[in-house]
């Protein structure tokens, strides 16, 4: 009986190892999805995730009033790039929102490139009622990211950043600061209007500062501080004001050749014109 047995119990193990091995398989390889809508358009990412940190066959379909309108896969520059739904909201949730006030909403694909920082980046798809089709733009943010904000509270929201050239242009990464960056989307294209928002401005270089104080504490010689404030400075048109507070604050023996790098940095970079 029981060498009858054995290949009956044989089987059924390697069966359930079999079983168990496509079940792992279905498993790792099966689509998850990041899905939005606003009125009648819905879109929603899928993708595969066969291994941790992996990303492949990324696709984007939009539909408007049920009709599949858009259906692509979505152009990555690498396969770990981890699609978001959007990138300090819900990661369950696409952004879709009306960014120009045309009452037409716009979708937002987010993408993080991993690593231990860095980068994120935004497709932003917008329809075309002549074509009726959709077009879309890319929007690199570097290091950082943005915020949805109703600055003015007109209804239409702004994408509120920071100036990511700034990493590693004066310091390390990690001791590197930045200015404030306020973009709007305007019919298809990326609008910088940080300079519309002094408030916002003042109060971010004020904060700049004050960190700078906190570190120069520490031993930190605030360099990468120091630039970010004097940016905002540029912003608000007192450059030179700027200039004189940091003069005094920096007084290393490196200090002209710091400021000529700034100097230099601000005129490649838009900041002193």
């Amino acid at each position: 009986m029981q060498n009858h047995l054995r290949p009956l119990l044989s089987q059924s193990l390697i069966g359930l190892a079999v079983f168990s091995q496509i079940a792992i398989f279905a498993q790792l390889s099966s689509a998850e999805t990041i899905t939005g809508q606003l009125g009648n358009v819905s879109a929603e990412i899928s993708y595969d995730k066969p291994e941790e940190y992996q990303y492949k066959n990324v696709r984007l379909q939009i539909s408007r009033a049920g009709k599949i309108v858009l259906a692509q896969k979505l152009p990555q520059e690498s396969e770990y790039d981890r699609p978001v739904g959007g990138i300090y909201e819900k990661e369950d949730k696409l952004p879709i929102l009306d960014l120009d006030g045309d009452k037409e909403p716009e979708v937002v694909a987010d993408f993080f490139t991993g690593g231990a920082h860095c980068c994120t980046y935004s497709l932003i798809y917008r329809y075309d009622k002549k074509s009726q089709k959709y077009t879309q733009i890319r929007h690199d943010w570097g290091n950082g990211a943005y915020r949805f904000k109703d600055i003015d509270k007109d209804g239409i929201v702004e994408l509120e950043s920071q100036d990511d050239r700034f990493a590693y242009a004066f310091t390390a990464y990690a001791a590197s600061a930045y200015p404030l960056q306020i973009w709007q989307y305007r019919q298809g294209k990326m609008v910088d209007v940080t300079r519309r928002y002094p408030k916002l401005i003042y109060s971010h270089a004020s904060e700049l500062w004050k960190t700078y104080t906190e570190i120069r504490k520490q031993g930190d010689d605030g360099k990468g501080f120091l630039a970010a404030y004097l940016a905002d400075k540029y912003l608000l048109g007192q450059g030179e004001d700027g200039w004189k507070r940091v003069r005094q604050a920096y007084t290393k023996s490196d200090r002209n050749q710091y400021f000529a790098d700034i100097r230099k940095f601000f005129r490649e970079t838009g900041y002193i014109k």
